[in-house]
């Protein structure tokens, strides 16, 4: 079961460390606006691409880090600062 994002639809892309556990966006876009970071280019070479479904299924305690993402069939643990270059939208129930 997909959970949903408590944030607003609205909202616009949000970073993939804003998810829960159990919830999952689809990949809009990695970093920001103009040249991509060696960070960015890591995580497109991950998995992490426009349309990508992902998935937070775990989150270490305390201190959310690392996360446990799946990206497509890809299940991988990365860091907070990492999954805050990854944004996403949460698509309509």
């Amino acid at each position: 079961m997909n959970a949903v994002l408590s944030q607003p639809l609205d909202a616009g892309p949000t970073p993939l460390s804003a998810l829960r556990p159990g919830e999952s966006g689809i990949v809009v876009g990695v970093g920001s606006p103009g040249a991509v970071t060696p960070l960015e280019r890591r995580l497109i070479e991950l998995g992490f691409v426009n349309g990508e479904r992902v998935e937070i299924l775990a989150e270490a305690r305390p201190g959310r880090d690392p996360f446990v993402v799946r990206v497509g069939q890809t299940t991988l643990a990365l860091r907070r600062r990492e999954v805050q270059a990854v944004w996403i939208e949460v698509p309509p129930p």
